[in-house]
């Protein structure tokens, strides 16, 4: 384990997904999404396979245990981009980038319903905590009664918590695929699986882009790619509770590119929000990395010797 390699490689990730969501937010005014997630996946492929390939990974990473699994989590995955990616048209990146660390709160949630995972009150006190930091981000963007209502704003919000619904929902199908099957298949698949359903959106009016539109876009595939080979290097490199808390840097670039390049100045009620999802998100990371080393105590304690 390298753990200073492992916050280096999560960092790298943070930003190169930042970086290539605010490419695709930069074409969201003219290119629809579902025409977004084709080029954002269909790009990646050819990253991953080359990584595979000098890993010497090509032959064995892509073997497929349960390809319904992986069938299950490219939609939820795919449903979850295509959300969040039509979210950003309306939204300003830095708000698009806290509703969506609502997901990793949901996932709590959904992992106790349809896995049966054991979840005490701490953590049910903490997603409580992260969801009124959600409802006070929402909050501006969902007075629909209220006169001179920003409906296109509200409905964008919508979308992108929508997106944090089947993100969570896609990290649920990914906990129960690691049981059987390799992290690399897990990559490659859901490129796959997302490049394949994206084209059901074609009939509802993808466009021509624009040569800069079109840059963007195979820009925004690439950068996938190779945020996904440093995320996952990253889990290798060191423990995944101490590099996870590095995911909500995000937010620090998102208000950087947000104010820099597209003219976005954050709410204090965001920011708000914002601080108290991270805050619920960081101690519930917390408290897993503590229970990992009473469970690793426990099983030394009780393994016999010699």
């Amino acid at each position: 384990m390298r753990p200073l390699r492992g916050i280096a490689l999560k960092l790298g990730s943070v930003i190169v997904f930042i970086v290539m969501v605010s490419m695709i937010k930069a074409t969201a005014d003219h290119v629809p999404a579902g025409q977004s997630v084709f080029f954002r996946s269909a790009f990646a492929i050819p990253v991953i396979v080359v990584w595979l390939a000098m890993r010497r990974e090509l032959s064995t990473g892509l073997r497929a245990a349960h390809p319904m699994g992986h069938v299950w989590r490219g939609f939820a995955g795919t449903c979850a981009m295509g959300l969040g990616f039509a979210g950003l048209g309306y939204l300003p990146l830095p708000e698009v980038t806290a509703i969506g660390y609502a997901a990793p709160l949901l996932t709590v949630i959904f992992a106790a319903m349809f896995l049966g995972e054991d979840v005490r009150l701490f953590r049910l006190t903490c997603v409580a905590l992260g969801l009124v930091g959600v409802l006070i981000v929402l909050s501006p963007r969902l007075t629909l009664l209220k006169g001179g209502a920003d409906h296109a704003a509200a409905f964008g919000a919508l979308l992108v918590l929508g997106g944090a619904v089947f993100a969570a929902l896609a990290q649920v199908f990914v906990r129960k695929l690691v049981q059987t099957e390799k992290t690399p298949a897990i990559v490659f698949y859901f490129s796959l699986t997302a490049t394949v359903l994206s084209l059901a959106t074609l009939p509802f009016g993808w466009v021509w882009p624009e040569p800069r539109e079109l840059a963007l876009l195979i820009g925004a595939g690439l950068l996938g790619g190779v945020g996904q080979i440093l995320l996952t290097s990253s889990y290798r490199e060191a423990d995944a509770s101490l590099v996870a808390p590095f995911d909500y840097a995000s937010m620090l670039f998102a208000l950087a590119i947000g104010w820099f390049v597209f003219a976005e100045m954050p709410s204090l009620t965001m920011l708000l929000g914002a601080a108290l999802i991270i805050l619920a998100g960081i101690l519930i990371i917390l408290r897993e990395r503590r229970l990992g080393k009473d469970r690793a105590a426990q099983r030394k304690v009780t393994t016999p010797q010699g």
